[in-house]
């Protein structure tokens, strides 16, 4: 496994943890228990969760590809 392919997926491992943490109650609080119980509630939650994690892990890619700290 290259060596970027790691870095990628930590990062969005470590990201995605860190945007639910500090996210999560947040939206719980909005949306109140019985509306968060709901199913397409958290869909839409964690679809939000997962593309900023993604998008965020992209942008730090190749910040440091252009930094060349990182070659790809």
């Amino acid at each position: 496994m290259d060596s970027i392919w790691l870095i990628a997926i930590l990062l969005f491992i470590s990201i995605t943890y860190l945007f639910w943490k500090l996210t999560n109650t947040h939206f719980k609080k909005q949306n109140g228990t019985k509306m968060w119980q709901k199913w397409g509630t958290r869909l839409f939650y964690w679809q939000g969760v997962i593309y900023t994690g993604t998008g965020i892990t992209i942008l730090l890619l190749y910040a440091l590809k252009w930094t060349h700290a990182l070659t790809f």
